[in-house]
């Protein structure tokens, strides 16, 4: 048969359909009874209609696809196929089960070779997923174990079959479609001879399976994030700055963002409130910079709560409670709530003219629009912090960064990028600009700020969501879709958390508790 004369059409089955399944059935299982009775069939049809998926070449049942309904804590554990199985050979559907359970696939012997048992997978994916259900099980039949059955255990078959070492129709099959092998199921079928009764528990997960709970509590999979490429201008005071401040998170609010996103050091203007004279001890200028932190800190959870909207406070510097100062970045939750991060790796410019100290915490936050992380700048050129930020599941990384020049900046970028690559998360990047000859501390800015994603087919081509016009004071718009992080770590063309070689090494964050003497014992 060619290619050409295939007029293929996927629908559900229907009950007109079971003289042409009858057929089918009797010649594929011909060694273990045969075709189902009709009251069997009509009966699934009635129950659970979409899960009964056929495909027709001109009319002529050619390929088909029986399931039902089940609870995943009974069926993911061991039964047998007569669990399955009621008063008068029924099929019990249990219509509030959470998983999907496939029972039998069919392709007819004139129709192999064409792929329509991955369609037919396919399929019921697609069903498992629109129907918000947990998982796809079936108990897999390895018919050609009898052939090996002297020699080896059917653990070892299975084994031996996953390293395409034997070929098994149906379990070699299945293992290409996602399917797992969970366990193996003894007395399953025990007319099942090729088999010796043996089956496999195989289970397909759908990552998209959302419990039901409270709309309310839902988290969000489609998240708005807000940025201001910010021009470094004189002010005449901190009344003024705010406003400025203020001026932009209405703009992002407006736009119904869930995230506002400031750069690094972005009130460092404030420093030319002091005297041009008294700006040359570079100590004593950062110090007094540090002094508004407190009123920033105040403003803009303000503005949070007041815009409804979460907003990522770039960075400011803060007098430790050792009296050194830090460099910190802090999350403004819209329901009022502040978190903060501190820089890591200070820069030698830093250590040098501010004597600025690296901080020691690193975490995650949760927020009412995802898991989010944050490195300041500097920071996001050490790889470590944004993979330990990755083991605890972090969808959206902040880069609040300063450069001067355009060798910094692409520094900073390419290793942002790389980020959302390595760790398969969105990178917000977001600069200042402009040139401040006025003020000692702060002479010129080069930024594009810009959003990056995963490199996969979900994304754009470049992995670049969206960029800003370079040293042009601009704010910008990206919509992440945080689904789409679940696929492609899962399924994607390549896996990079999923596929690491922990047998060969790990990576971990020290515990430096015992510096504010939490683990000394009393």
């Amino acid at each position: 048969m060619s290619l050409e004369e295939l007029h293929l059409n996927l629908r559900n089955l229907t009950s007109d359909d079971y003289e042409q399944l009858k057929t089918l059935m009797d010649a594929v299982y011909h060694d273990i009874g045969g075709a189902w009775p009709k009251h069997t069939i009509d009966k699934l049809i009635q129950e659970f209609p979409d899960g009964q998926i056929a495909i027709e070449d001109d009319g002529m049942l050619v390929g088909v696809a029986l399931t039902v309904q089940v609870d995943y804590d009974e069926f993911s554990n061991p039964h047998k196929y007569d669990d399955l199985i009621g008063h008068r050979e029924t099929i019990l559907n249990d219509q509030d089960g959470d998983a999907m359970y496939g029972l039998d696939v069919l392709i007819h012997p004139d129709y192999r070779g064409y792929r329509l048992g991955r369609r037919l997978y396919e399929a019921r994916k697609e069903l498992c997923r629109s129907h918000n259900l947990r998982a796809i099980l079936a108990g897999g039949r390895i018919p050609e174990y009898h052939q090996h059955a002297q020699e080896l255990t059917p653990a070892e078959y299975i084994e031996k079959v996953s390293r395409k070492e034997i070929y098994d129709p149906i379990l070699s099959f299945q293992l290409a479609n996602d399917f797992q092998v969970k366990r193996l199921l003894r007395k399953y079928l025990p007319e099942d001879e090729q088999s010796r009764g043996y089956a496999t528990l195989l289970e397909w997960n759908n990552i998209l399976f959302e419990p039901a709970e409270s709309v309310l509590d839902t988290r969000p999979t489609q998240v708005r994030v807000g940025a201001v490429q910010w021009q470094m201008r004189e002010f005449a005071s901190v009344e003024a700055a705010l406003q400025q401040i203020e001026y932009f998170v209405d703009a992002l609010s407006d736009y119904q963002s869930d995230f506002a996103v400031f750069p690094e050091l972005f009130n460092a203007p404030l420093m030319g409130l002091q005297d041009r004279s008294a700006q040359q001890d570079q100590m004593g200028a950062i110090r007094f910079l540090a002094g508004f932190t407190e009123r920033f800190k105040t403003e803009l959870s303000r503005m949070a709560v007041s815009y409804n909207i979460n907003i990522v406070g770039g960075s400011m510097i803060e007098v430790g409670d050792d009296d050194r100062l830090y460099n910190i970045a802090y999350l403004f939750h819209r329901d009022g709530e502040i978190e903060k991060q501190s820089k890591l790796h200070i820069t030698p410019q830093e250590r040098r003219d501010w004597v600025i100290e690296g901080g020691d915490n690193l975490q995650v936050f949760d927020t009412d629009a995802g898991r989010v992380g944050i490195l300041i700048c500097y920071d996001v050129e050490f790889p470590e912090l944004g993979r330990l930020l990755a083991d605890q599941d972090m969808d959206i990384l902040f880069v609040p960064f300063w450069t001067d020049t355009k060798n910094g900046y692409l520094r900073v970028r390419h290793c942002a990028q790389a980020r959302a690559i390595e760790n398969e998360c969105y990178v917000v990047l977001c600069g200042s600009v402009g040139n401040l000859p006025s003020i000692e501390n702060l002479d010129i800015q080069y930024a594009q700020s810009a959003v990056f994603s995963p490199s996969d087919f979900a994304f754009p081509h470049d992995a670049v969501l969206a960029e800003t016009t370079p040293n042009t004071e601009m704010i910008f718009f990206s919509d992440l879709d945080l689904t789409r992080l679940t696929v492609v770590r899962a399924e994607g063309s390549v896996t990079n958390l999923k596929d690491r070689r922990k047998d060969l090494f790990d990576l971990r964050w020290r515990d430096w508790s015992w510096k504010s003497g939490a683990n000394l014992e009393e």
